[in-house]
């Protein structure tokens, strides 16, 4: 099989890099987004899930999990974290959804922008590391035996990272099946309804192994 058809199975990790930004308040927040690099949207809404963490799970970005314990504004936290980073084209897209989200709520709250929080927040942004496993897959089907094997690092590459590396903003294994369409395009119809951010890497995987599974029982290739 040529190269570049082969499903190259790689494997990552995200470096974190301080960018000596902080914020104390609201106002503070909302002047560094307006200018800090995308990269730093990137590591706040992505890197929780590949950085163990134990405070407030209940969040899905760093920026609703500040607002909540240092700032202790529900309303915000909340509507901080229903914002799904995927359903943006791109990063400046991001940026300008969380700019709308603070000054709505600056309109609604005299006191919180000036609000000081105990611990600021730090803006951190992310590189990641690639390593290739070595591992290349020539057909579909393969991946019915290799997802469930895959790390946390290779799902978040393949499933998460891809979607800002790909022409389409989709994931590896979407993109690698469309190199065999139309066969498996009902396959990468049931690929595009697992959620990419509310679930975890371990979630993720599991809806990975179990759509490739039925698909392949159902199919008998």
């Amino acid at each position: 099989m040529p190269e570049e058809i082969l499903f190259h199975v790689k494997d990552c990790a995200l470096v974190s890099i301080s960018t000596g930004i902080k914020a104390y308040i609201l106002t503070e927040l909302l002047d560094h987004l307006r200018e800090v690099e995308v990269g730093c949207l990137y590591y706040h809404f992505w890197a929780r899930q590949l950085r163990p963490s134990f405070d407030h799970p209940e969040f899905h970005n760093d920026f609703a999990a500040w607002v909540h314990r240092e700032l202790h504004d529900w309303v915000l936290a909340e509507r901080l974290n229903l914002i799904a980073p995927h359903e943006f084209h791109n990063l400046e897209e991001l940026r300008e959804e969380l700019i709308n989200v603070l000054e709505e709520r600056f309109d609604e709250s005299g006191d919180l922008p000036w609000r000081k929080a105990e611990k600021p927040f730090y803006f951190v942004k992310s590189q990641i590391v690639v390593i290739d496993t070595g591992q290349r897959l020539t057909h579909p089907e393969e991946l019915r035996q290799t997802i469930p094997k895959l790390s946390q690092g290779s799902i978040f590459y393949h499933f998460i990272d891809a979607r800002r590396r790909t022409p389409e903003r989709i994931d590896d294994f979407r993109a690698w099946l469309s190199a065999f369409s139309p066969s498996y395009d009902s396959l990468a119809i049931r690929l595009a309804s697992i959620d990419p951010y509310f679930l975890t890497l371990t979630e993720i995987r599991d809806q990975l192994a179990a759509v490739f599974e039925d698909y392949f029982e159902e199919n008998h290739e």
